[in-house]
């Protein structure tokens, strides 16, 4: 049986769309190996249908860090066998791309971003002028990647005059799990529940102004679920303006849970700035989980976003990133019944057609053709 090795430089446990790709590689009729990185504070790994292998690691951020998984990644794939390399972004493809051309096998790159116009990269010129640099060298040869949306897809082709699939990172059709209990999970009856999720609540994605919001909402209760670095911030922010019984911060959780809370909720944010090109054209996970559990969503103004909500109509924009807008919004997308009832059957269409089984498709056709 063909061999295909995949790679990501972070935990294995969380991460869906590697997950996915490894599925799809095994429909495509490979053995599949997914290699990544164990941290100290990982949570344990979960049963796959596909061999795991983590890496400890003596440094877990800056420098060190990448060079120290690259180097580890690069002697891993040299000593094992494979037919395939499948790369997950820029930090895993040097190891991929030189292993690939030294055992002559074929190679996948799967940018989940446009890595080098990250918040993290682009403020930090010398940090991204290197990541920059493994772009130039890497994707040119390459000759074809995929990419998480159009938008993205645009600017590789226009840079590098190559071939660029799109495979947007949308959720599996599967089987809700009955909405919470809000009694048993600990939010209030008498409020409309709004709620915020993400694995990287971070700065320059709204959720500074969405607390400072809550303050004019009284009759509104907010649940940011996940993790970000800007959650101390928004806990301090709650604190100041005396509003932390109107907000439940809940950590990141299993898919089931998390999506037991969103359910209940009336209206779902993504409310990220137009900073960078890579926040200008995101399409994040959440979308998706709004729209497979059947929330209405409040949205900034971003290409990508803006296309599927405008497509389906499945919810409002806010045109500026201040309290008084965001909370005005909420108030226009709660205030009409028969809006909101369409938007419940929008969404339930948008549901059935945005899922990972259509959009797998286009992955396995790629996975085919190289």
């Amino acid at each position: 049986m063909k061999t295909a090795i995949v790679s990501v430089i972070n935990d294995l446990v969380t991460d869906q769309r590697v997950n996915k790709n490894c599925m799809a590689l095994q429909k495509a009729g490979y053995a599949v190996l997914l290699v990544g990185r164990k941290q100290r504070k990982s949570p344990p790994m979960d049963t796959r249908p596909y061999k795991t292998r983590r890496m400890r690691l003596l440094f877990e951020r800056g420098p060190l860090f990448y060079a120290e998984y690259n180097i580890r990644l690069f002697l891993f794939l040299l000593f094992h066998r494979a037919d395939m390399l499948f790369s997950n972004d820029l930090d895993t493809v040097l190891p991929n791309y030189f292993v690939s051309r030294i055992k002559r096998c074929k190679m996948i790159l799967d940018s989940h971003e446009y890595f080098t116009e990250t918040p993290e990269v682009v403020h930090r010129p010398r940090v991204q002028r290197v990541w920059k640099r493994i772009e130039g060298f890497a994707v040119p040869r390459l000759g074809r990647l995929i990419t998480v949306n159009e938008s993205i897809a645009e600017l590789f082709r226009d840079k590098y005059n190559v071939e660029v699939a799109v495979v947007r990172n949308i959720p599996m059709r599967r089987a809700l799990p009955p909405a919470g209990d809000r009694a048993q999970l600990g939010l209030p009856a008498d409020k409309h529940l709004l709620v915020l999720q993400g694995s990287g609540i971070n700065i320059q994605r709204g959720a500074e102004e969405l607390v400072q919001a809550m303050a004019l909402l009284d009759d509104c209760h907010l649940m940011i679920i996940g993790g970000g670095d800007v959650l101390p911030l928004l806990k301090e922010m709650a604190r100041d303006l005396h509003i932390e019984e109107r907000i439940s911060f809940l950590p990141r959780m299993p898919y089931a849970d998390m999506m037991a809370h969103t359910q209940l909720a009336e209206v779902g944010f993504t409310l990220d700035k137009d900073t960078n090109l890579n926040y200008r054209f995101s399409l994040p996970n959440k979308l998706f989980d709004y729209i497979q559990a059947g929330v209405p969503i409040v949205a900034s103004h971003l290409v990508e976003i803006e296309k599927i909500i405008r497509q389906y109509d499945l919810g409002l924009f806010i045109d500026e990133h201040t309290p008084e807008c965001i909370a005005s919004t909420v108030r226009d997308a709660l205030a009409n019944e028969n809006r909101r009832r369409q938007w419940k059957e929008n969404l339930a269409k948008a549901a059935q057609e945005l899922c990972w089984e259509n959009e797998e498709q286009n992955l396995l056709a790629f996975i085919q053709a190289t």
